[in-house]
């Protein structure tokens, strides 16, 4: 894994009794931030870009929260990733959470307005995209089960949300070359984010071509080191 933007170390976690063990643990290395997470997280991958961009050293620890072996509800009760470890040893989840924690650890690159509308604008964007990804794995998960188990009905839900959330950002978005103002933000990060899930799990879904505005955004993004090394995998 290429390593341009921060100092990243691939660690996985054995189990262990509890969490002030996980944690004495991943203290064994030097004192810096861990980022526990899955590679083919969305939500992960949205505190791995912010991490890079704003170019944070941290260790990154994998974990599958769906193993029954996983140390991540010892972290996080709520047994999600990401999670967060500061150095301090105390934790934050979800992405969102992160996302803002990390804007504000540096002055440098920021992705969030300091205040005001602006900052709502970006947070909205960020509720949408998020939004949709809650929907794309709701749907995904769904059509994992059985014919016999299924609800079609709960797929239809689901990809409804997404086609009417992906119209809504393509008109939002216009000509516009960011998703907020004149600069690159945690906007663009959660659209990009949110686009790659639907590539690697609802394929099917044909975005670019109802969307060209979205298609000529995310391949931008693409082109951005913080994405290409954070494709999902699995």
């Amino acid at each position: 894994m290429a390593q341009t933007a921060a100092c990243r170390t691939m660690t996985y976690v054995a189990v262990t009794t509890g969490r002030d063990d996980i944690i004495a643990a991943l203290s064994k290395q030097r004192l810096k931030m861990k980022l526990i997470a899955s590679p083919t997280s969305p939500y992960a991958r949205k505190a791995r870009i912010v991490l890079a961009e704003k170019k944070i050293d941290y260790d990154l620890v994998l974990d599958n929260p769906w193993s029954e072996d996983s140390g991540v509800p010892k972290l996080n009760p709520l047994g999600k990733v990401p999670v967060l470890v500061l150095d301090d040893e105390s934790t934050l989840f979800d992405s969102r959470v992160i996302a803002e924690y990390l804007d504000s650890v540096t002055p440098n690159n920021r992705l969030l307005p300091t205040s005001g509308r602006e900052r709502i604008r970006v947070k909205r964007w960020e509720a949408l995209a998020d939004g949709v990804l809650d929907a794309a794995v709701a749907a995904f998960l769904e059509a994992k089960r059985s014919k016999v188990e299924q609800s079609a009905t709960s797929i239809a839900r689901q990809r409804g949300k997404i086609d009417r959330t992906l119209a809504m950002m393509a008109e939002e978005l216009g000509d516009q070359a960011w998703c907020s103002g004149n600069a690159f933000s945690l906007a663009d990060i959660a659209l990009g984010v949110m686009l790659g899930y639907l590539d690697f799990r609802l394929s099917d879904i044909a975005w670019r071509e109802t969307y060209p505005n979205l298609a000529r955004l995310y391949s931008e993004l693409m082109t951005r080191p913080s994405f290409a090394e954070t494709v999902p995998q699995g």
